[in-house]
């Protein structure tokens, strides 16, 4: 422990002797040591930087310690940090009133080098316990949400299970079942392709939602490093495998010059494909779909811009269309599983960004999302 150098001592004594011998003592064993002779500078030094223990004389001109120590535990911010009294008060009534005021330990002066040496080591080695337990209670905390967040995604995966399949299934085995009674009583192509069609339909509806399923799962899951890439090449092969849904809806895509920045190459490339093909699936009825893509610096990040002219969205479903399994249209009017944009927001999670929406309806939707520097 007193190998330390991390360690910040502050030193509070109105003595320079003392001063000089704890400020050279602590700084051989290792500890970083700032001191002040009163009161009064040593609540202006923590100001600039908060100790990781305070070795406080108590008389001392203007404000005493006893004084100093109340208003450092009156302060959340310095609340924590503990202090050991050192004072040629030895007088039982004198540490009552140290330990009163906040104190963990007091030292009689004149003292032993050695013993404030060890008692510093004791109270640094509680300290750091301290921190140590409320990370893992931060740790555990967020262990606690995330287990909250994947038990409300199995309840919904319960109910994609029992509907969105359910559904494909029960058309599958209704139209396997008039097949097998028509047997061979169908003539021509026109009627088999009339029972099988629907069959391949759903079938092919069921590969997509599980093919989601497994997108879904993979973002958190993903053991590829972030690296740098170019986003314009992304974007240029994004654009090929849209190729055929831009040339069918006439959709016009458009990109100013984009960055280069850390990322997943692969997610990344799947984060643009689900935010420009939503763009375009979610077109207003004659009117060409129009598609913007772009970026700006923000200090040490970028933010990206994916803006179309679409049917748009209403404010109270901002945060809804995030979450996995959430659909706002009718299957028939609009395709999907609800699945697209919660795999959008994982993405961007993993790579320290944000992401959100704003939109008007019946102008149009833009979907941002920011990307750390490093």
């Amino acid at each position: 422990m007193v190998n330390q150098p991390k360690w910040n001592i502050l030193v509070v004594d109105d003595t320079s002797d003392n001063l000089r011998l704890l400020s050279e003592t602590l700084g051989q064993r290792g500890y970083e040591v700032q001191c002040a002779i009163n009161g009064q500078l040593a609540l202006a030094t923590i100001q600039y930087g908060l100790p990781d223990l305070i070795l406080l004389d108590i008389k001392m001109p203007g404000l005493d310690g006893y004084e100093v120590c109340a208003q450092l535990k009156a302060n959340p911010t310095t609340a924590q940090i503990p202090v050991i009294f050192l004072s040629a008060l030895d007088e039982v009534q004198d540490k009552v009133m140290a330990f009163q005021a906040g104190g963990v330990d007091y030292v009689t002066k004149p003292f032993q080098v050695e013993e404030v040496l060890a008692r510093v080591s004791h109270q640094l080695t509680i300290r750091q316990l301290q921190v140590q337990l409320q990370q893992q209670n931060i740790k555990l905390h967020h262990l606690n949400q995330d287990l909250t967040r994947s038990n409300q995604e199995l309840e919904q995966f319960a109910y994609i299970v029992s509907h969105d399949l359910q559904q494909p299934l029960q058309t599958i085995t209704g139209f396997a079942e008039l097949l097998l009674g028509l047997g061979s009583s169908l003539q021509t192509q026109e009627e088999l392709e009339e029972y099988v069609t629907p069959i391949l339909e759903e079938g092919i509806r069921m590969q997509e939602l599980i093919k989601s399923l497994l997108n879904y799962n993979r973002v958190e899951t993903s053991q590829r490093k972030l690296e740098i890439i170019d986003c314009n090449i992304i974007l240029k092969e994004t654009l090929k495998k849209l190729q055929l849904t831009i040339e069918e809806s006439g959709a016009i895509v458009t990109a100013a010059n984009l960055p280069e920045i850390w990322g997943d190459r692969v997610q990344i490339g799947q984060l643009f494909q689900n935010l420009i093909s939503n763009g375009i699936k979610y077109r207003r009825p004659g009117v060409l779909p129009k598609v913007i893509i772009s970026a700006t610096r923000k200090s040490t990040e970028w933010m990206f811009e994916i803006h179309d002219n679409g049917i748009g969205i209403k404010p109270e479903n901002f945060n809804r269309i995030f979450q996995i399994f959430q659909r706002l249209h009718a299957y028939q009017d609009y395709p999907g599983n609800g699945i697209g944009l919660a795999i959008c927001k994982k993405i961007v999670e993993r790579h320290r960004g944000r992401l959100w929406v704003e939109s008007e309806i019946e102008i149009g939707t833009s979907f941002y999302f920011t990307i750390p520097d490093q």
